[in-house]
């Protein structure tokens, strides 16, 4: 051993302390590098928010990383796919996969929560100096619940609506049968009777004080609604149909004490609901009663019926924040004429804008029934999607109870295609009231025609020639009038766009397109 070299007792003892003694981790950084990490941290949790699996290969993490962006890319290009290719069509069919998307967006809410909270884990925030840690911590909490809140919302959208369609449409009915992949059998057109009334659970029946049929083109979304006066007397039934084996010349009951009459258009469905021996004995043939009443009166089938309550139509109007509507003249109401909706364009609560409809003082039945129509013009043009979508739960609350129908629920995914159209197509009007009509002593045959006249000029307004501007018909015109229909009778039988007469604002006398 030479003179220089260390014991080695010595060296071995070094080596032994060396490999005995635990490595230090790294002590915090201090000042700007603390500062600089921090922020670091926080900035590639928040990229992992849209871009999962980043703030993993940033950690090294590299097969973790890599996957999390390969299943993102996977879903994101599905979502785009779905983007560009959805339609109605798709709407109509995702109704029946509510309960499904509300549960997979709950699935998907906590598994973004928990990448987030996976992300900062990664990163090792515990080196961070303790207010790096505390900050970087609640910022990461925070992006956490911002990722989430959105799923969230879309899982409570997904389960209002499946419980608002199954308190309308999960009724027991005849018709609640699985609908036909072509639920239309080749017909071109379908009519729905849209009725308003008010009903309480200690009453039988329902009083319908609004009655119009919506006949609705398949093809384009065109459609005529024709309006028929609740005070219409004589209404005659389908030939071999229970209520005309009862009253074979037309529905006459004799009248109260007071002179007052319980026989018109308007108390069909409750007559029908309190005899049901007319029925053999069957309950709640209201509906189908009065579907034949104003499917005969009109010449058309009707298909469907959908009834509103008009109280509780109030309450869809506040929820959507109210309706703007142009009342023409003060309208007064009350029992003791104590209400009071002042003339002039503002926008109006669901209590007063009902009344505005529905009021009776200093007005009579058919210009009501045109009030009526300025308010559900109005609802059309004013319930956008972007306030559909802000008010949506209110919506749904106010909606509970306050309708009835007797449309299969299978049939909702080909509705919606079609309602679709609607909202986007020509829809006009076409009242029965006087001097159109003598509601005291009807004639059929003309009310049929003007009908056939109405939907057959829709029709026409759907096809390539429907660009010219319009031929004028009536007595100071060279136009062909129906050789049966008056002059007179041609101009105010003209279908009129549902708004005309309205005054509401940017829409009186307009098309709704």
């Amino acid at each position: 051993m030479g003179a220089g070299s260390p014991p080695a007792e010595d060296t071995s003892r070094n080596r032994t302390a060396s490999a005995g003694t635990p490595s230090r981790a790294a002590p915090p950084p201090r000042g700007r590098a603390s500062a600089r990490r921090a922020l670091a941290v926080i900035g590639w949790t928040a990229l992992s928010a849209v871009l999962p699996g980043a703030a993993h290969l940033r950690a090294g993490w590299r097969r973790t990383g890599f996957a999390l962006l390969g299943v993102y890319a996977v879903l994101v290009a599905g979502a785009v796919a779905v983007a560009l290719t959805a339609d109605a069509d798709l709407l109509g069919r995702a109704l029946e996969w509510l309960g499904t998307i509300s549960i997979a967006a709950i699935v998907i809410a906590l598994a973004w929560f928990a990448l987030i909270v996976h992300s900062y884990v990664v990163l090792r925030p515990g080196e961070l100096r303790a207010g790096g840690q505390i900050v970087t911590g609640v910022v990461a909490g925070a992006l956490s619940v911002a990722t989430a809140v959105p799923f969230t919302l879309a899982a409570r959208y997904a389960d209002v609506s499946r419980r608002a369609i199954a308190d309308v449409f999960d009724t027991p009915t005849a018709a609640s049968q699985a609908a036909p992949e072509d639920p239309w059998a080749g017909r071109d057109r379908i009519n729905i009777l849209l009725l308003g009334g008010d009903w309480q659970e200690n009453r039988q029946g329902v009083r319908t004080d609004s009655i119009n049929l919506a006949s609705v083109d398949l093809r384009t979304g065109n459609t005529v609604v024709f309006g028929l006066p609740r005070n219409l007397e004589n209404v005659r039934f389908p030939p071999g149909s229970p209520m005309h084996r009862r009253f074979p010349d037309g529905f006459r009951l004799p009248p109260n004490p007071d002179g007052s009459r319980e026989d018109l258009l308007f108390a069909v469905w409750e007559y029908a609901d309190r005899h049901p021996e007319i029925f053999g004995g069957r309950t709640g043939m209201g509906p189908e009663a009065l579907k034949d009443a104003v499917g005969h009166t009109l010449g058309l089938k009707v298909d469907w019926y959908v009834l509103v309550n008009i109280w509780g139509f109030a309450r869809i109007i506040d929820a959507i924040g109210g309706l703007t509507l142009t009342v023409e003249q003060d309208v007064v109401f009350g029992k003791y004429n104590e209400g009071l909706v002042k003339a002039g364009t503002r926008r109006l609560k669901g209590a007063d804008a009902m009344w505005y409809a529905r009021s009776r003082t200093n007005s009579d039945d058919f210009t009501r029934m045109r009030r009526q129509r300025c308010v559900l013009n109005a609802l059309l043009e004013q319930a956008d999607p972007a306030t559909v979508l802000a008010r949506f739960t209110q919506l749904a609350e106010a909606t509970r109870g306050m309708f009835r129908t007797d449309i299969p629920r299978p049939m909702l995914k080909h509705l919606v295609p079609v309602a679709a159209k609607v909202k986007d197509a020509r829809v006009t009007g076409l009242q029965f009231v006087p001097p159109l009509i003598h509601t005291g002593y009807p004639d059929w045959d003309k009310i049929r025609r003007l009908t056939r006249k109405a939907i057959a000029d829709s029709v026409r307004d759907a096809s390539p020639a429907a660009s010219r501007p319009p031929q004028a018909s009536g007595k100071n015109s060279g136009g062909k009038t129906d050789r049966n229909t008056a002059p007179d009778d041609a101009d105010r039988a003209r279908p009129t766009a549902l708004g005309a007469g309205c005054g509401s604002p940017g829409t009186a006398g307009a098309d709704r397109r």
